[in-house]
């Protein structure tokens, strides 16, 4: 058996970043930017009032000051004069700061009668005047790749950037095999199980990023694998689930056409997993037991995305909580431990559940991290450090 690491560098050895496409910038939230996004526009383009006010020349101001209102400034409409001393325009936030203005005098600091404005006592020193080009300017980059947040979108838009440079959306094959499954909805025999597997599959990678692609249940024979695994042949990845072990209907390695790079991980759950290549289309063999299927899916199936999407080969990422029960010694395998990850008087606490067999899906649900404990490791006591993946 190789070590988790090995494999997961086994397997995004197996990937590169794909082929991008050019979409709309409001099709965009959630795709991964390929190519830097440069602002064709500064923000804002102009200096901008930031308070419902007057502008006004800061020299003038005084208790008691009248000054003559002699136009107006919305937002989307500019005052085309100048003002000069002993003058102001009415303005509003977001509109263009008039020629001449070198501040904003705020409305709750004046009193007006008809276009006369007199300056209160205690006036607000701030200037409120956004300036031009304050929060970017033309030739900004937003730099690649990054997964596109909503925030990204309102940027890129103020920068007038309407289209956009993204990595195509890897198509992941999921291919459930066995006998003994039927399709959610359908009416099982009493020896068979609803799959599971290639829907829970499915969600994962569409939440990061790929499009999942249910495949017809194979069969336990290598002519009904084949002809499912060759309804894949235009896919990015191959995903199996099931038929990764070493019984007699385990058929999964043994399919035609496939070169496998490695088979078995010390790891638990998730040992009979395997990866390689089908034809010219990478291939992932995960094991068939429902947790073991979704553990392997994060650990190995979102990096691979990740890869696929351009944003580097690495696993996912480790954090550090505060142990919450005694935990034995760990055996000769890494332990991807389903756990409740939970703020305990302040404290980051991680706590893993009693029952840990590889089949309890009600327990994975009940899940938000993967607690990591490493081959061989030292009994543990509530308290110590523990590193967990989020989930």
């Amino acid at each position: 058996m190789i070590t988790v690491n090995q494999a997961l560098s086994g397997v995004l050895d197996l990937l590169t970043p794909l082929s991008t496409e050019v979409i709309p910038l409001a099709e965009a939230a959630g795709r991964t930017l390929a190519e830097d996004a440069v602002a064709k526009r500064q923000q804002p383009p102009f200096a901008s009032s930031a308070m419902d006010g007057y502008a006004v020349i800061s020299a003038d101001l005084r208790t008691g000051i009248k000054l003559q209102v002699i136009g107006e400034a919305a937002a989307g409409t500019a005052y085309e004069g100048a003002i000069t001393s002993g003058q102001c325009t009415r303005i509003f936030t977001g509109a263009p700061v008039p020629t001449g203005a070198d501040r904003i005098l705020i409305q709750e600091d004046t009193t007006r009668n008809g276009d006369v404005i007199t300056v209160s006592d205690n006036i607000d020193t701030s200037v409120y005047i956004r300036p031009a080009g304050g929060d970017f300017t033309v030739g900004t980059r937003v730099s690649a790749p990054r997964v596109l947040r909503a925030s990204d979108i309102a940027l890129l838009a103020s920068m007038n950037i309407a289209v956009v440079t993204v990595r195509r959306k890897p198509q992941i094959a999921l291919v459930a095999t066995g006998d003994e499954l039927v399709m959610p909805g359908e009416n099982p025999a009493a020896s068979q199980i609803v799959s599971s597997n290639n829907f829970g599959l499915k969600a994962l990678v569409e939440a990061h990023g790929a499009v999942g692609r249910i495949l017809p249940i194979a069969r336990d024979t290598e002519a009904s694998l084949k002809g499912v695994m060759d309804l894949a042949a235009c896919a990015d990845l191959i995903v199996t689930l099931g038929g990764a072990s070493v019984g007699d209907h385990d058929l999964v390695s043994k399919v035609a056409g496939l070169e496998l790079d490695f088979y078995k991980v010390a790891m638990r759950p998730g040992k009979p997993l395997m990866a390689g290549k089908y034809g010219t289309v990478p291939m992932l063999g995960l094991p068939g037991n429902p947790v073991s299927t979704m553990v392997c899916g994060q650990v190995f199936l979102i990096p691979a995305i990740n890869a696929m999407l351009g944003l580097g080969k690495a696993a996912l990422p480790r954090e550090v909580a505060t142990l919450g029960c005694d935990l034995p010694t760990n055996g000769p395998r890494s332990h991807f431990m389903r756990a409740e990850l939970a703020s305990m008087d302040g404290v980051l606490t991680c706590t893993p559940f009693d029952r840990q067999d590889s089949s309890l899906l009600s327990v994975l649900a009940r899940a938000n991290c993967l607690m990591v404990r490493r081959p061989n490791e030292a009994a543990k006591k509530a308290g110590d450090c523990v590193e967990f993946i989020r989930i």
